[in-house]
């Protein structure tokens, strides 16, 4: 069975970003109260993960890590990836007028 990372971050005193990782399911439940699993994600690596009272999670991460965030650093990572500037894709094929015309 694959080994996974389980990563919470919340906000520090100062407001910066503090993280934890866990490498075992156990380490993390010594921490952290759990009020149930997740069973609806459509990521199936995380279907059956604990929740945990107080963080927004299970989440995928880089690398096969599980990531969990207190609701602060949720609502401003998403705020932040909101605001963000998301380059916009080109067509990469181009319709010519003579194949309009022909439909």
């Amino acid at each position: 069975m694959k080994k996974h990372i389980y990563r919470v971050v919340t906000r520090g005193g100062e407001g910066e970003y503090r993280i934890r990782d866990f490498i075992s399911e156990e380490e993390i439940l010594r921490r952290h109260i759990k009020i149930g699993v997740d069973d609806c994600s459509t990521d199936m690596n995380l279907r059956g993960r604990p929740v945990f009272k107080g963080l927004i999670g299970p989440m995928s991460d880089l690398n096969g890590v599980i990531r969990y965030e207190s609701p602060e650093v949720f609502e401003q990572m998403t705020k932040e990836w909101s605001e963000s500037k998301h380059k916009r894709r080109k067509r990469t094929t181009k319709i010519t007028v003579a194949a309009v015309a022909e439909n």
